[in-house]
């Protein structure tokens, strides 16, 4: 009889230190370099300022991906409104703007390219990972688990 090895899941760590770590690895993958316009562009409408942190690019794309594991099936407007936040008009009441799209899109257009992704265009379209994307993701989190 054989030893089946237990993998532990994204779902099992707690997501901050998953997409930490998560994004840690994805800077050693070429397919996923953060492009020259990404210093100076803003995450979405509501914000008032580009980020701050050096490796935003990675933490949003290591939080895409574990979005795509958790959620399954997710177009770019699903994720627009997971990333948008309330925009500050003054006087006025506050908004909910969308995310950037651009952002969002490249991202994925990387992970389909790193192939833990791909992009279906059938009755419900959208991009969900692929057999690679999640072993990928599953063996982070089995890292995460034995540390």
């Amino acid at each position: 009889m054989e030893k089946s090895t237990i993998m532990t899941t994204p779902y099992e760590i707690e997501s901050e230190k998953f997409i930490r770590a998560l994004a840690e690895k994805l800077k050693t993958i070429n397919e996923f370099k953060m492009p020259e316009w990404a210093l100076f562009v803003k995450t979405g409408q509501a914000k008032e300022r580009p980020p701050e942190e050096k490796d935003w690019w990675y933490i949003r794309a290591a939080s895409v991906l574990r979005k795509l594991y958790t959620k399954g099936l997710v177009g770019v407007g699903k994720l627009r409104n997971y990333y948008g936040s309330r925009k500050d008009r003054g006087a006025k009441p506050e908004k909910f703007m969308k995310a950037s799209g651009k952002i969002l899109r490249t991202i994925l257009q990387q992970a389909t390219k790193a192939e833990f992704a791909e992009h279906i265009k059938e009755k419900k379209a959208g991009r969900r990972l692929t057999k690679k994307g999640k072993l990928f993701l599953d063996q982070v989190a089995s890292e995460l688990k034995t540390i």
